[in-house]
């Protein structure tokens, strides 16, 4: 037995099936998780001490590589100051004031503690702000745990509010839920005419990352944009995964869509724990204390977190290279497995948008949730496995995305599409 299967037959005993976040339970892949010692770069080590090329990076925050020098020696200096204070520090106002010169359209930044708390907070917020009580989601699309969003659509999906998606969600809670389907405007605009005057907001993943990788086809986005304005409903970007990390600007300035509320998650720390909601200026003030709309956290704006996010995002600002960069090795990444899919026979389908990849085991197009559900899990499964053993590192679930950092190299990449050429050959 290994130390891996060892700690977890530990966890097992006193954590929730031996984790603290259910895809870490390996369940979906039919495995024993790996438990990681230390990061570094492009790399990570297990507790056994193999060693893995990493395209999970911490779901995605580690866009400049794991144990940045810069963020490394951020938080060591603010360590020193102390760890929390449960009060207003200046690198608050410091990092705000950078995402307001960084991100299009926004004016006004509140700080939370994670992505799931930082859509729970503009949930509200699209709610007090034009009195209505419905929500639009996406079907595949995830934006945390909160109650609104664990929901599932109806017997319809464009015609009735949604079902609890986990036990403890009240139904009432359920029912203001509509969900519509991914790139399909068309279902958007059914849900609004069913409930006129009802709907607050569509929360969207501008690049839908949870369900692999799926990007908007052209004039969705755009198409969501005139719908909110027309039925005067507002449109939340849920960037915890693009923001950042596809361009400076996230979505909005990527594909030059405007939303009235985005939402961020722990690349705005480096990857600690941090999360905010940003909008305009008259939007942002109906938030306590200067609006109605209440929502507090002693530890949002922690001086820590606040440190590793200025230095990553100071760099990310002062280097637009990274995002040419990311970009560059991607598409190498996702042509060389589209060709190794080619060459092997394999009916497999690459879906790329910028630094995100995933592969799908499907010979189909893949635009939305019932397209992806159409992969193979099994197959994704012993891909899974199969590329572990070969050293690379890949979310332990077929519906994550790939994330390629500046620290990955060629040489890393050519060594993944040989494991990945190696990997197709046997599934073949």
């Amino acid at each position: 037995m290994d130390r891996s299967e060892v700690l977890f037959e530990r966890a097992k005993k006193v954590l929730p099936g031996g984790v603290n976040s259910p895809v870490r339970a390996y369940r979906a892949v039919g495995m024993t998780p790996r438990f990681i010692s230390r990061a570094d770069g492009a790399y990570i080590w297990d507790v056994d001490g193999n060693k893995y090329i990493d395209y999970v990076c911490s779901w995605g925050p580690m866009i400049l590589g794991h144990n940045h020098p810069l963020i490394r020696e951020a938080v060591q200096k603010a360590v020193q100051d102390g760890l929390s204070f449960g009060a207003s520090t200046a690198r608050e106002v410091e990092i705000a004031e950078l995402m307001i010169q960084m991100v299009p359209g926004i004016e006004m930044v509140r700080m939370v503690n994670s992505g799931t708390e930082a859509v729970m907070s503009a949930l509200r917020l699209a709610r007090g702000a034009t009195g209505r009580d419905k929500i639009i989601k996406f079907e595949g699309c995830y934006h945390g745990h909160s109650d609104a969003m664990l929901v599932k659509a109806g017997s319809s999906a464009v015609a009735e509010g949604g079902r609890p998606s986990s036990a403890g969600v009240p139904a009432d809670t359920a029912k203001d839920t509509l969900t519509a389907r991914y790139n399909d405007l068309e279902s958007v605009q059914q849900l609004f005419d069913r409930y006129p005057g009802q709907v607050a907001c569509v929360i969207v993943e501008p690049v839908a990352a949870n369900m692999g990788v799926v990007g908007p086809n052209k004039g969705f986005l755009e198409g969501l944009r005139k719908i909110c304005d027309q039925e005067g409903a507002l449109l939340i970007f849920d960037e915890v995964i693009t923001g950042f990390r596809l361009a400076k600007g996230g979505a909005q300035e990527y594909f030059g869509v405007k939303a009235d509320i985005v939402t961020f998650g722990k690349i705005i720390g480096g990857g600690m724990p941090v999360g905010a909601y940003c909008g305009s200026r008259e939007l942002m003030q109906q938030i306590a204390p200067c609006g109605p709309v209440y929502q507090a956290g002693t530890l949002s704006g922690n001086p820590v977190a606040m440190a590793a996010g200025l230095a990553q995002l100071n760099y990310l600002n002062t280097h637009p290279e990274v995002y040419t960069d990311i970009a560059r090795k991607a598409d190498h990444l996702a042509d060389g497995m589209r060709k190794a899919a080619e060459e092997t026979g394999g009916k497999i389908r690459i879906n790329q948008v910028g630094s995100l990849v995933a592969p799908f085991f499907t010979p189909d197009t893949v635009q939305s949730f019932s397209d992806a559900a159409k992969s193979d899990l099994s197959k994704y499964a012993s891909y899974f496995e199969k590329m572990l053993r070969r050293g690379i590192y890949l979310a332990p679930a077929q519906f994550e995305a790939m994330f390629i950092s500046c620290a990955h190299t060629g040489a890393d990449i050519e060594h993944t599409l040989e494991a990945v050429r190696e990997t197709f050959r046997e599934l073949a």
